[in-house]
């Protein structure tokens, strides 16, 4: 194994060697833990805490599953059942025609519903504003804004998938409804106490300590930004606690894993996202196609985030890969990351 080790030691070497990236961890287990590689650079190690990003939406996707297993909600429940209509009235609307009535928690975790995405293409791409100015964007002003852009495609049709947060802050309200508490309580309850993750949080007021994110060579504070995505982006945690939870998901802890089998969703995102597919609420990313001129095997399943960091499995191998690389400007590099160190296992 101390071959492979220098295979990812050289592999992370030369993602840190990139002049834009200033600090970066990886963390490589397998299921049991007898394996175990960390690297770390610019003085991050595997206890810093990082914003995490859209590796939340697995925190929001195990809480769907444990109240479906605990039988408080299932899959098909169309989502108008935990709204008053006005909200939703108009919210996807394609070619003249109204489907807010007909979109399910399923079409907004496996991002079927072809509702499009106001931080990336609204009028203003907040998230592109929030760059420079940090503003916090409540619940109700996003599905208002969302009202504004048309949806791809009609939910469910032709098995196209469309990435946007949109769909997982719905399916945050839904829990909270659902539970009658708050994000943050039910995440703290449902998966951060039963894992004993002592340094995992969603950030809910001025005392709770925030990361800097960087875009390109600055380094941004943006907690409000935070707030406004809390459900589909609004984590922090460390890669110490990430690789616990990683393991606990795709291992069964949690919630019935038999919902893997259940659910063999697996739809093609945008192009923007290639070669990315996403399944019952985490990115798999294929490791036999084009993006690897077809040498690869299997899978990595788990999630990126945009600001760079990764949280993903490799079930060919049974090894798990956390990490950061803390750079907004490019949000394929955590996904080209894990596939070179995936690559780089095969005999």
């Amino acid at each position: 194994m101390e071959i492979q080790k220098q295979k990812f030691k050289k592999i992370f070497g030369n993602v840190t060697k990139k002049k834009l990236i200033h600090e970066s961890v990886l963390l490589v287990e397998n299921s049991n833990g007898d394996v175990s590689y960390s690297f770390g650079y610019g003085g991050k190690n595997v206890d810093t805490p990082f914003f995490i990003a859209s590796i939340t939406k697995l925190f929001t996707t195990t809480c769907i599953f444990i109240l479906r297993d605990q039988g408080k909600l299932s899959l098909d429940d169309e989502i108008t059942r935990y709204f008053k209509k006005d909200t939703l009235r108009n919210l996807h609307v394609y070619k003249g025609q109204e489907y807010s009535n007909r979109l399910t928690i399923s079409h907004l975790l496996f991002h079927t519903s072809g509702l499009r995405d106001v931080m990336e293409e609204g009028s203003n791409k907040s998230r592109k504003r929030a760059i420079y100015k940090d503003v916090q964007i409540y619940f109700n002003e996003t599905i208002m804004k969302t009202k504004e852009i048309k949806p791809y495609f009609a939910p469910d049709m032709g098995k196209r998938a469309h990435y946007a947060n949109i769909n997982f802050e719905i399916l945050g309200k839904i829990i909270e409804k659902v539970t009658n508490s708050t994000l943050e309580d039910v995440y703290r309850q449902l998966i951060f106490d039963p894992l004993k993750l002592k340094n995992t949080y969603l950030p809910k007021d001025e005392e709770d300590f925030i990361p800097y994110v960087y875009y390109k060579n600055t380094a941004f504070y943006r907690p409000k930004l935070l707030r406004s995505i809390r459900a589909s982006g609004g984590c922090v945690s460390t890669a110490r606690d990430l690789m616990v939870f990683i393991k606990a998901f795709f291992k069964g802890k949690l919630f019935n894993h038999t919902v893997f089998h259940e659910l063999k969703v697996n739809n093609r995102l945008q192009a923007s996202m290639l070669p990315i597919h996403y399944g019952a609420g985490y990115m798999r990313v294929p490791l036999n196609g084009l993006a690897t001129l077809y040498m690869g095997k299997g899978e990595l399943i788990g999630h990126s985030g945009s600001t760079g960091s990764l949280a993903f499995y490799y079930p060919e191998k049974d090894m798990f890969f956390i990490g950061d690389v803390n750079q907004m400007q490019n949000p394929a590099t955590p996904v080209r990351l894990v596939m070179q160190l995936a690559m780089s296992m095969k005999k």
